[in-house]
């Protein structure tokens, strides 16, 4: 069964090849979360790395058909950590460097070639380059999680995409920050992470990657999920207040007999008798249910309660 993440990536992939302008925003993402620049004999070149059949057969066709090149697989090997196949890509030679170039991952200048470590402010123009550039970071790093399905979970909502390095992750965050998304960095290791944690957040980097159908199922469980947590704080309240009934329950019955062991209930006032007896008949009761058979407000069989309450207490100090 396919985890949340995986649903993703293969819900991006499946809505067919991008045109060239967001070809090279997702490919240009991709190498930036999951791959790198390289120099091979002399020559410069890149390198990309996935776990993932559908993403390795979507990058390689994307290279071949939109840009010409051809990826070489020189090893294939196995990650300890997730216990599958690790596939690694590369492609060298002067067309991938001018490739590299349209990329924004390589510059030019009198000295010669040089790394570009943040996002060329020409490869990112409109709404659209900065979708397609979310979505190849995610192909390339991402990965969400969701609440389990039971009231207590121990699993929150959590998006995030792990960079290379630190420039490329913080201009992200302003490229977001842009389309109105505040996301969060923080330093992992040698990698720095762009999260959420926000299911609303969430929704919309979905949209953005029209992810619908996975948005579809994120609006199924947050709804669930409301509906769990509201009936659990109904459930707490509930608890709560039948704490407070026996509390206070509790307290006028022990001031009644208080009375009763001392004075006497005689010497009470017939209105505040009456709720005295009213209270020793059901000690189980609230007092409004209380007030409801002596057809009395709350209110007043509170201020008649007090009395009583107030009277224990001057008789207890003696």
């Amino acid at each position: 069964m396919l985890n949340f993440t995986e649903e993703i990536k293969n819900e991006i992939i499946s809505r067919g090849a991008p045109t060239e302008r967001s070809g090279l925003c997702i490919l240009s993402a991709f190498i930036r979360t999951s791959g790198s620049v390289l120099v091979r004999g002399g020559e410069p070149g890149f390198e990309i790395v996935t776990e993932n059949d559908r993403t390795a057969e979507f990058f390689t066709d994307l290279a071949e058909n939109m840009f010409g090149l051809k990826l070489s697989v020189p090893e294939a090997g196995f990650d300890l950590i997730s216990g599958r196949d690790k596939l690694a890509f590369e492609c060298v030679g002067e067309r991938a460097a001018e490739l590299l170039t349209e990329l924004g991952l390589i510059g030019k200048n009198e000295s010669g070639d040089f790394l570009r470590f943040g996002i060329d402010e020409g490869l990112i123009r409109n709404e659209s380059d900065v979708a397609a550039y979310l979505k190849g970071a995610f192909l390339g790093g991402g990965s969400c999680t969701l609440p389990d399905e039971g009231i207590y979970s121990r699993t929150g909502y959590h998006f995030e995409i792990i960079f290379s390095n630190k420039a490329t992750a913080s201009d992200f965050c302003d490229i977001l920050a842009e389309s109105e998304v505040l996301a969060k960095l923080v330093a992992r290791k040698d990698s720095s992470v762009v999260y959420v944690k926000s299911k609303e957040v969430i929704s919309d980097l979905l949209n953005m990657m029209e992810c619908y159908d996975c948005l579809d199922k994120l609006a199924r469980i947050i709804e669930h999920k409301d509906i769990q947590n509201n009936a659990n704080r109904i459930t707490n309240c509930s608890v709560s207040n039948i704490d407070k009934t026996v509390t206070a329950s509790v307290k006028q019955v022990r001031a009644i007999e208080i009375i009763a062991q001392t004075v006497g209930l005689k010497k009470l006032d017939k209105a505040v008798f009456d709720v005295a007896m009213c209270r020793l008949a059901d000690k189980n009761a609230s007092m409004q249910e209380l007030s409801d058979r002596l057809h009395i407000t709350k209110s007043c069989f509170n201020h008649r309660m007090r009395k009583i309450l107030e009277l224990a207490e001057s008789l207890s100090q003696y």
